[in-house]
């Protein structure tokens, strides 16, 4: 009997294949990495090799520069690689732009890692693709039962229906740089808005990269203009980081009214804490409904668990009689990788 250790296996970079002599994800520089999405606890540099999709390395390469990897190997999804005797497969996780599941084949063993994914419809990346697994390592950023989203089209009907109430207000919407800025503005453009959106300059260099891949955001203006006056923002949407909405930034919009996008606006106190008026329950990650309908689904022999609330997941698979662990990783954080 093969065990799935043998074949994949944590170590203190991250996810080790000793057959195929690379890393999943690793959270330090190694020879070989391959990696399943563009956010910096996830994809971070100085790497030797570095296997991705194309949309991935160009974020990596967007982030840290030309000489982010000693090398790059661009894969389309469903393209098969092989490592030193060991079948490397990425397919769509539904997270952002370019994000992957590594599929990890040897010794007629089929591993999953799921990296960070959701089930939903997103404008900006192809849907969750099942497959068929011995063991699925999968995220648990939201694994508390707690986190039961609603549909992301209902938090933007929410959004347009305060622009509508408050003209006089200038909207100031919290979303992280890759991947939410993105989704929410193409549900706002899905919902009829068409008028010019205002971004914060740090989201700038994410939104060109997502046009260059074929995502139509519609018009765009920056919001950090000097000598705008504050009446000119009043019923106007702003876009910015997280971070820039108790910034001085913020000043000069006309009685800024802040949102946030997040997962994490599921639990009031969340809100709270960062003064949200509205608080927008739209996440990139799964919820606790797809992380359990996700392991029902591919029913696996084995699932670990990592990035999150492990506890609960695992607890949840043991009840289920599903064969489960908790893997613990230093090294990943649950706001940057998203929410």
């Amino acid at each position: 009997m093969i065990k799935p250790e043998s074949i994949l296996c944590p170590s203190p970079q991250g996810l080790y294949c000793p057959p195929g002599d690379f890393y999943v994800d690793p959270t330090r520089p190694v020879a070989r990495a391959v990696i399943t999405h563009g956010h910096s606890d996830h994809a971070r540099g100085g790497h030797g090799a570095v296997l991705a999709t194309a949309e991935t390395l160009a974020i990596m390469r967007a982030r840290y520069g030309d000489a982010f990897a000693g090398s790059a190997e661009a894969v389309r999804y469903g393209r098969t690689t092989d490592r030193d005797g060991v079948a490397v497969t990425l397919v769509p996780a539904g997270h952002v732009l370019g994000s992957a599941q590594a599929v990890i084949r040897c010794k007629g063993l089929t591993i999953v890692v799921s990296g960070d994914y959701k089930r939903r419809r997103d404008p900006t990346c192809p849907r969750f693709e099942p497959v068929n697994c011995d063991v699925f390592v999968t995220e648990a950023t939201f694994g508390l039962p707690v986190f039961c989203f609603p549909e992301a089209s209902h938090e933007i009907e929410k959004l347009l229906k305060s622009v509508a109430q408050f003209p006089e207000r200038t909207h100031l919407v919290g979303a992280y740089a890759l991947g939410k800025t993105q989704r929410v503005i193409r549900l706002i453009r899905e919902a009829g808005y068409e008028k010019p959106l205002y971004i914060h300059g740090a989201l700038a260099s994410m939104n060109t990269l997502y046009e260059r891949f074929g995502i139509d955001l519609g018009p765009l203006e920056p919001a950090t203009v000097e000598n705008t006056k504050k009446a000119d923002f009043a019923g106007a949407i702003v876009i910015a980081p997280p971070s820039a909405l108790e910034d001085r930034w913020t000043r000069r919009f006309a009685d800024p009214l802040p949102a946030f996008a997040s997962g994490w606006m599921r639990v009031r106190a969340r809100a709270r804490q960062r003064h949200v008026e509205l608080p927008l329950v739209i996440s990139d990650h799964a919820d606790w409904q797809e992380l359990t309908d996700t392991i029902q689904e591919l029913a696996p022999g084995e699932v670990w668990i990592t990035h999150g609330n492990e506890d609960a997941l695992l607890r949840w698979c043991t009840l289920n009689h599903q064969a489960a662990r908790a893997l613990r990783f230093v090294g990943y954080d649950e706001d940057e990788g998203e929410d």
